[in-house]
């Protein structure tokens, strides 16, 4: 058989490593690297690699793997520096190499193994090129992959902060974060060591701030003057050096596939990951081993190595982008967070991007965890985070843990069934400080189901009474969700499916807009004021009801698609009056009504909060930016504390589910809006509820084994 002709565009670390690898496991094929740089050319400064990305340079190519680590620099510590405090955290193991030693390590391998290097070549045609292969390597800018942009379709998108990559003769013993702020705005600066003379010092900042510090029209040397000033104290006497540095936006690339006949992507060409979590070099290395693995598995079988490759790396580096998302979303964003106490903004920073938690920092760095728990307690002796007290107004709770009691719906006329009573008491039996129903309707028309529990009856705080003595006795309090069906109501028991219509005996239905929720449903009627005059009564009676039977937190639902979340979505509310249209200030003053009537019924020494709508998940509809201008509002009126939920505004909404998939609403809406938060969401270990907690994302979080 002839042997394969592969061509690499690209030679950069993850060109010259496939190169050699594709070499090494098949010795007859002709590889040959396409580069247009002279011999050498980089443009950046320190490469970083973690311990398991080691392992796997190791069982690749031993020689390489000896090569590379003869010159790395180790470290395991991560330093932040943020209103002149230091805060350290040990455990974390980095290795960092020169970009420029790395490339002539992995260049003078591939010669060896018979790689045709040639540099300084200029290719104009991907289609030209006479290989069985194509493999390109080249780059955020990929000519291969531009060449075939429609099956690729590839997604540029462009960060929102401005960043610019220096040297420096400083030599770190750390991951370095560094915060500054002047007249301009918030700097902060990601460093590393690379080799023994030198460490990488990566400056960022918000665009509005790279503008008024005039970084906008300045040159090379300009830029350096300006960062060396601003980072003198951190610099320590030592200088900054450009290579080409230039202040630009980071580029997040993701393709539909990265593969095409005979072409394959890898590296930036095919996908980027932010640099705060110091990935990318280390993702492009991975590709070309595991390119090498298809072939080693398929041998000159293309197509099945090409698949092969690519079911096995797409999934690990979209996972690796979802961090690195967050990370940059977190820089971006930072001051989001300047108002939070240094100890707090470091551990945030330390689990900005999901990847390390609580538990995992523990196990790295115990010690600086104890340091973590008994700042957030205030004490010597300190418990993990989510076992330390919360105080809402005069109603102060044992720990940060809520529990949802689960189970049907099975009650009867507004009184609560059986199946909630056992699941109040199991709840508050399992430790958790704060047992959360379900919603509970302020009318008999507000209700979902008929089995659905209320207060609206004199009869109804006797029952509930019972069940919140039951949970008093075991150290939990009691908070009730109050709501209305709207749309939504009239339906069967959850069992019998989401949303069916009852056959018989329904009731009326009102709403923003007489919009049924799904085609099968009964039509509500459009809400005149005297309804909403109703309405709002109905919640007021029903908070005084909720504290004759000893309730400790009522919150005020207005999500999921029920009534007073369909006045806010735009989606559902049609109105062309002062309680609808474009404007959300508009659409929200009915839920406002609603609240500061619940506020006035319920006593002050008591806390109230609210259930908001994170996002309808579906175009054109609510999302987080309202959220947080909703609860801003409420904030204003009493608020005390909200509860993320999203989507079911709509049939047909878009799901976006995944671990802790409301925190991101909790996080903003707790530190823009500068109300408490109450998460839940798949939030499934302690570990996770440390993080969120410790992390000023949450202060209280719904634990959800299941």
């Amino acid at each position: 058989m002839k042997p394969i002709r592969v061509v690499v565009l690209g030679g950069g670390p993850a060109g010259l490593y496939a190169s050699l690898l594709l070499k090494r496991v098949s010795p007859k094929a002709d590889v040959t690297v396409l580069e247009r740089n002279p011999a050498g050319a980089t443009y950046g400064w320190g490469v970083v690699f973690s311990d398991r990305t080691l392992t796997e340079f190791r069982e690749a190519d031993q020689p390489t793997y000896e090569a590379i680590t003869d010159r790395f620099v180790l470290w395991d510590a991560i330093d932040i520096h943020y209103r002149d405090e230091l805060i350290r955290s040990g455990g974390h193991v980095f290795a960092g190499i020169a970009r420029v030693a790395l490339l002539g390590i992995l260049a003078r391998r591939a010669e060896e193994l018979g790689v045709e290097l040639r540099f300084e070549t200029e290719v104009e045609d991907v289609a030209g090129l006479d290989a069985d292969l194509v493999v390109g390597a080249d780059g955020v800018n990929s000519l291969v992959r531009g060449a075939h942009e429609d099956v690729f379709r590839p997604r540029l998108t462009s960060g929102r902060s401005r960043y610019v990559w220096y040297g420096t003769d400083r030599v770190l013993d750390s991951f370095t974060f560094i915060f500054r702020e002047n007249d301009h705005g918030l700097f902060q600066v990601h460093a590393y060591p690379f080799d023994g003379t030198r460490s990488t010092w990566v400056v960022e900042c918000d665009e509005e701030t790279w503008r008024r510090a005039g970084l906008d029209a300045a040159g090379e040397e300009e830029s350096i003057a300006y960062c060396e000033k601003l980072f003198a104290d951190d610099l320590r006497g030592h200088s900054l050096f450009s290579n080409r540095s230039q202040w630009i936006n980071f580029v997040t690339v993701r393709s539909r596939t990265w593969r095409h006949g005979n072409v394959v992507l890898l590296g930036d060409a095919a996908h980027t990951a932010h640099f705060s979590i110091g990935s990318g070099t280390k993702l492009a290395m991975e590709d070309a081993i595991s390119l090498a693995r298809g072939f080693e598995r398929h041998g000159d079988d293309l197509p099945a190595a090409l698949a092969d490759y690519e079911l096995e790396r797409k999934p690990v580096v979209e996972r690796f982008q979802e961090a690195a998302d967050e990370s940059r979303s977190w820089f971006e964003r930072t001051r989001r967070y300047v108002h939070l106490e240094p100890m707090r903004f470091a551990f945030y920073l330390f689990t900005r991007s999901g990847r390390i938690d609580y538990d995992n920092l523990r196990l790295r760095d115990p010690a600086y965890v104890d340091r973590v728990d008994r700042w957030f307690a205030g004490r010597d002796v300190a418990p993990p985070p989510i076992h330390t007290p919360l105080r809402l107004r005069d109603l102060v709770l044992r720990n940060r843990v809520a529990a949802r009691p689960g189970g049907e719906e099975d009650g009867g006329n507004g009184f609560p069934g059986p199946s909630l009573e056992d699941g109040v008491s199991r709840a508050a039996d399992g430790g958790a400080a704060l047992v959360l129903t379900g919603p509970v309707a302020v009318s008999a028309e507000g209700r979902i189901t008929p089995a659905s529990p209320g207060l609206y009856r004199a009869e109804h705080p006797a029952a509930w009474r019972d069940i919140v003595e039951r949970a008093h006795a075991s150290g939990a309090a009691v908070a009730v969700p109050l709501g209305h069906a709207g749309r939504r109501g009239s339906t069967r028991p959850r069992g019998h499916g989401i949303d069916r219509p009852l056959p018989r005996d329904n009731w009326p239905l009102v709403g923003p807009s007489a919009l049924p929720y799904t085609e099968r449903s009964q039509p509500p009627r459009k809400m005149e004021r005297r309804d909403m005059d109703a309405v709002v009564r109905d919640f007021a009676e029903a908070a005084g009801r909720a504290l004759d039977a000893g309730v400790d937190l009522l919150l005020v639902h207005m999500a999921h698609g029920y009534l007073l979340a369909s006045f806010l979505s735009p989606l559902t509310n049609l109105r062309l009056d002062r309680y609808g249209g474009r404007l959300l200030e508009n659409r929200m003053r009915f839920p406002l009504e609603v609240f500061e009537a619940v506020r006035a019924a319920w006593p002050d020494t008591r806390p109230l909060g609210a259930v908001v709508q994170a996002s309808d998940w579906a175009p054109g509809g609510l999302e987080l930016d309202d959220a947080v201008a909703v609860a801003r509002a409420l904030a204003e009126r009493g608020c005390d504390l909200v509860m993320p939920l999203a989507g079911q505004a709509v049939p047909g909404d878009r799901p976006r589910f995944g671990r802790a998939y409301l925190a991101p609403a909790a996080d903003r809406l707790r530190n823009e809006a500068g109300v408490p938060t109450l998460c839940g969401g798949a939030i499934a270990t302690t570990g996770l509820a440390n993080t969120l907690v410790a992390g000023a994302r949450a202060d209280l979080c719904v634990l959800d084994p299941d």
